[in-house]
C-alpha cells in the first residue's frame, strides 16, 4: 500500500480518527474491534488519532495500544481502562470549515490535536451505528467509513428494516413489533398479540430489542409462560422489541463491500449450530468463540443467489462502504434475509473479515479500502 493517489491536498499523510466503545450494550465488542482495525492499518500511510467513547458518552483520548483491546478470558475491555485521563475530553469542531479535534483537561489550556482528514467509526448498536454518530460528521463535514445516516438508522432498527426490504421484493420471514406505546397503553393486549402470532406461526418464537446487536437481550421462547421474562430481557435493551417466528434451516451470512464500480459480494459463510446454546447468542460469538464456516457449503446457484439477495439488500437500504447481510436458507431450498449489520464486526473471529479473506481481500487491504472508499466520498447529500 502507499499514499499515491489518497485524495489529500495538505503534503502530509491522512489523519484517521478510528472512534470506538460508546454507549450500548455493545461497547465492549466495539472495543474489541477498534484494536483489530488499528492493528491493520498502515501507519507508513496513514497518521491514526484513536478516539474512544465511554459508558456515559465522554469522547476520551485514548492509548494506541491494540494488545489492550482484546476479550482476556470471560474480561471484556472498556474505553475507561484506556483512556489517557479520567477527566480529559476530546471534541471534534462540527464548523465544516476546518476539522479540528481538541482536548481539553480541566484546569488546562485545550490543546489542538489537529484535523482528522476521514474518521473509521467502529461503534456498534444505538448511539453509534444507527445515524446519530454519522449526522454528527455530517454536520461536521469529516468523511466517514460505512453507511450515512438514513442507511444506517434503516440497518438498526429491524422493524424498518424488513419493511425496507419488502418494498424491494426480498423475502423476509414473519414478524410482530411491540412498540413502547403499545407496552404502555395496555401490556395485556400486546401480550396477546404476540400470543396470536404464535398461534399463526407457531412456538417457539424470539423476542428481541428492536435496535440492538451482538445477540444482546434475545430470549428463545418455547411458550406463552416463558413471554414476560423475554419482554423483560428485551426492554433492558430497548423500549420496542421485535418477536420472530422460528425457521428452520441453515444460517447464512454474505459480505458486501463497495469497489470503485459497485457494491461486490464476498463468498458466504455458514454458521453451524452451536453446542450448549439455543441458538448463535453472545457467548457462543465472542466468549466461546463459536466459528462459521467459508466458504459456505452450498451449491454454485445457491451462492450465485444469495450474493444476489445481499447485493439487493445493500442497494435497497441506500448503504455504503460494507455491510454484512445475515439469511436463513430453509428447509425448502428459499433464502429470507434476516438482517443487514452496516458496522459489521471486525474483531479478529469476526465473519465478515474473513469472508472477505476468503474472497481475495485480507484483513489490512480490506481496511485500506474502506478508509479510501470514505476519503473519495464527499459529506452532505449525494
Amino acid at each position: 500500500m502507499s499514499s499515491e493517489n489518497l485524495p489529500s491536498s495538505t503534503g502530509r499523510k491522512p489523519r484517521v480518527a478510528v472512534v470506538f466503545g460508546g454507549r450500548s450494550s455493545e461497547h465492549a465488542i466495539s472495543v474489541v474491534t477498534a484494536g483489530a482495525v488499528l492493528r491493520a492499518i498502515d501507519r507508513s500511510v496513514y497518521d491514526v488519532l484513536p478516539i474512544g467513547i465511554t459508558h456515559d458518552g465522554r469522547w476520551a483520548l485514548t492509548a494506541d495500544e491494540p494488545e489492550r483491546m482484546a476479550i482476556t478470558g470471560r474480561e471484556l475491555p472498556s474505553v475507561t481502562e484506556l483512556a489517557e485521563s479520567e477527566e480529559g475530553s476530546v471534541v471534534l469542531s462540527v464548523d465544516p470549515r476546518n476539522r479540528e479535534v481538541v482536548y481539553s483537561e480541566p484546569g488546562s489550556v485545550p490543546k489542538v490535536l489537529g484535523d482528522v482528514d476521514v474518521v473509521f467509526p467502529v461503534l456498534h448498536g444505538p448511539y453509534g451505528e444507527d445515524g446519530t454518530l454519522q449526522g454528527l460528521l455530517e454536520l461536521a463535514g469529516v468523511p466517514y467509513v460505512g453507511a450515512g445516516v438514513l442507511a444506517s438508522a434503516v440497518g438498526q432498527d429491524k422493524e424498518y428494516m424488513k419493511r425496507v426490504f419488502t418494498s424491494f421484493g426480498l423475502p423476509v420471514g414473519p414478524y410482530e413489533v411491540i412498540r413502547p406505546r403499545d407496552w404502555e397503553r395496555d401490556p395485556a393486549a400486546a401480550r396477546q398479540r404476540i400470543v396470536d402470532f404464535a398461534g399463526e406461526h407457531g412456538w417457539p418464537l424470539f423476542v428481541k430489542p428492536a435496535r440492538a446487536g451482538s445477540s444482546f437481550g434475545i430470549t428463545k421462547v418455547d411458550d406463552a409462560s416463558g413471554l414476560d421474562a423475554a419482554i423483560e430481557e428485551a426492554h433492558r435493551h430497548d423500549p420496542k422489541i421485535l418477536v420472530e417466528s422460528l425457521l428452520t434451516g441453515r444460517e447464512i451470512e454474505c459480505g458486501v463491500l463497495e469497489f470503485e464500480d459497485g457494491p461486490r459480494a464476498s463468498l458466504p459463510a455458514w454458521i453451524p449450530p452451536v453446542t450448549d446454546h439455543d441458538f448463535y447468542d453472545f457467548e457462543a460469538k465472542y466468549i466461546d468463540s463459536a466459528s462459521g464456516v467459508v466458504p459456505a457449503p452450498i451449491t454454485e446457484e445457491q451462492t450465485a443467489e444469495v450474493q444476489r439477495l445481499a447485493v439487493a439488500a445493500f442497494e435497497a437500504a441506500s448503504c455504503e462502504g460494507l455491510v454484512r447481510a445475515d439469511f436463513f436458507l430453509t428447509d425448502e431450498g428459499e433464502f429470507v434475509i434476516n438482517e443487514i449489520n452496516t458496522l459489521p464486526g471486525f474483531t479478529p473471529i469476526s465473519m465478515y473479515p474473513r469472508m472477505w479473506e476468503a474472497s481475495g481481500v485480507d484483513y489490512p487491504e480490506l481496511v485500506d479500502r474502506l478508509i479510501r472508499a470514505a476519503l473519495r466520498r464527499p459529506t452532505g447529500l449525494r
